[in-house]
């Protein structure tokens, strides 16, 4: 983004954004579900002109020494060069990394899902349910879009059928995957004093720092600071209650899908 656009973004984000909302609307957002059949469940999640697809495979594996009676999540992310000129090819980088983990601490702290009853015989065998978050387009917000891809997406899992022998059956499902909230991260972000939610590209040029706050029904269960600017308590209060407010309106567009 060229410096006058930059500029123009910091002296006018109080009163009006570049694309005319104001500092608590949220792009809108949909969702579309079980679009990838080889997958226990999926969903592409467009927000604005940022597009998210996840895919939720499960797999048997070993648990962890000490939880043996667990069931293991396992969330990745990838961000290839197709969705934007600023992304490369190759390992994940520190923001792709970021992204995966605080994605998967929204789930896990939840307790949307029991991962107790994903333990198939203690100490030896469990199911591992893996989150895959792959960017299609990036319009900036990565964060919100992909935690709203992942609980869509587990929302439409299911668990495939043991053989006898105890191999996977992917032909045949043994019910769905038990999800019991709906987990909601929304990204409130800091430029020249103000908090917006839901920052797109070009505002995530001039961003401070940005705090993720997910919630579920009772109220808030994640959060997460990026960025090296230290934020007020007021600042902070103010991204708790648009993860509240908006949370709510979002779980809502969920449930109805």
């Amino acid at each position: 983004m060229i410096e006058t656009n930059k500029n123009y973004i910091r002296q006018n984000i109080a009163i009006k954004r570049l694309d005319g909302r104001t500092y608590k609307d949220f792009r809108k957002l949909s969702v579309e579900t079980n679009l990838i059949e080889k997958a226990e469940g999926s969903a592409l999640v467009t927000l604005g002109e940022t597009k998210v697809l996840v895919g939720v495979k499960m797999d048997l594996g070993t648990p962890f020494p000490d939880s043996g009676d667990v069931g293991i999540l396992m969330t990745n992310a990838e961000r290839s060069p197709i969705a934007s000129p600023e992304f490369e090819s190759g390992p994940p980088n520190d923001d792709t990394i970021e992204l995966a983990r605080v994605v998967d601490r929204g789930i896990r702290e939840s307790g949307c899902i029991d991962f107790h009853k994903l333990c198939i015989k203690e100490g030896e065998k469990v199911w591992m349910v893996f989150v895959d978050i792959s960017i299609l387009n990036n319009d900036g917000n990565l964060f919100d879009a992909a935690a709203a891809g992942a609980i869509s997406a587990l929302l439409t899992a299911k668990i495939p059928k043991l053989n006898d022998n105890g191999t996977v059956n992917r032909s045949e499902y043994d019910g769905a995957l038990v999800v019991t909230d709906l987990p909601i991260m929304v990204t409130t972000a800091l430029i020249n004093g103000v908090m917006v939610v839901d920052p797109t590209a070009d505002e995530e040029e001039v961003i401070e720092g940005r705090v993720h706050v997910t919630s579920i029904e009772a109220g808030i269960c994640a959060m997460q600071k990026s960025g090296s600017c230290e934020f007020t308590e007021e600042q902070i209060m103010t991204a708790i209650d648009n993860s509240i407010a908006m949370g709510k309106e979002l779980r809502k567009q969920l449930k109805k899908k």
